[in-house]
């Protein structure tokens, strides 16, 4: 495997008219040497630049409604009954764009499996857990799948707003000098905002349980408990105290099908070898988001693409 160093100075060093090509090619390179491996699978690399561009506006980085075009387009001409590889790098985003992608994806492969590089949370977990199982390195990470809601110009948990307010009823039933208190609080959650918290989080961890029933779990007898423990532990935001927290292959392997990415060393060279080209892509251009396929086809989303 080419480190991020080698990678970055064999590219550098190229003609300029190489540079343009390069890049996507090695990708490519990288994604059929993965399908050889996982026996034939079509393989995907979904992408986002939130590391390297961490000030560029999150409509640019995150999982959103305008992501299934990308999928749509990279996955015509492949084999749906090979099955699919998703190579996934992602800071997550919005929940019901993981939906249409998850259902878009169910709709075509038997089986899907997913391998995280380094980061996929929030709704990248969600996508994994639609999968039949999650392959992770040592220093692969998913992360909480509790839904997060506007409110006062920043994102705060669903299950927060639900606590919040159950704090509040409690402390008023028990003193109700302290309905003084808690006033201009409950007039920022509202009733409004309070029904649609609960039904986001009763949303999300309904839809993962559906999914892992349906593949992660199928012909178990015990689909259902697992389903239900799986989407509890990472849809309680409780559990975890903060949407980012880092929850590492062997907290996950505790609820759900993984595979240790060093189990097969070749296939962890050209994961590795891909992500890093990625990153590259990431730094040289000014590229947000990307999606590449073993049978070689391309979409790209750049930052100044709305001007």
């Amino acid at each position: 495997m080419a480190s991020w160093n080698e990678l970055t100075t064999e590219y550098q060093a190229l003609p300029a008219e190489k540079k343009n090509t390069y890049l996507p090619e090695r990708i490519q390179t990288a994604l059929s040497a993965i399908s050889q491996i996982r026996g034939g699978t079509n393989v995907l690399l979904y992408g986002s630049a939130f590391l390297q561009k961490p000030a560029v506006a999150a409509t640019f980085t995150q999982i959103m409604p305008e992501d299934i075009n990308g999928f749509m387009s990279t996955m015509y001409g492949m084999n749906w009954d090979a099955g699919l590889t998703l190579v996934l790098h992602t800071p997550g985003g919005v929940t019901t764009a993981a939906q249409t992608i998850v259902s878009y994806l169910l709709s075509k492969f038997k089986f899907i499996e997913v391998i995280v590089p380094t980061f996929a949370m929030s709704a990248g977990t969600m996508i994994s857990l639609a999968s039949q199982k999650i392959v992770m390195g040592r220093q692969s990470q998913l992360g909480p799948i509790d839904p997060q809601m506007p409110v006062n110009g920043k994102y705060v948990s669903a299950q927060s707003i639900l606590e919040q307010f159950k704090t509040a009823h409690d402390e008023i039933l028990a003193n109700p000098v302290a309905a003084h208190v808690w006033a201009p609080i409950l007039q920022t959650i509202g009733p409004a905002l309070l029904h649609e918290a609960k039904n986001s989080t009763e949303y999300g961890k309904t839809m993962v349980k559906e999914w892992m029933t349906q593949r992660m779990f199928a012909g178990q007898a015990d689909a259902d408990e697992k389903a239900a423990a799986a989407a509890d532990h990472f849809g309680t935001a409780s559990k975890h105290k903060d949407h980012g927290r880092r929850i590492d292959r062997d907290e996950a392997s505790q609820y759900v099908v993984t595979e240790q990415l060093e189990d097969d060393q070749t296939l962890q060279e050209h994961v590795l070898t891909a992500y890093h080209l990625m990153t590259i892509v990431f730094e040289q251009s000014m590229a947000t988001k990307i999606m590449a396929t073993s049978h070689n086809r391309l979409w790209i989303k750049n930052v100044n693409a709305m001007g």
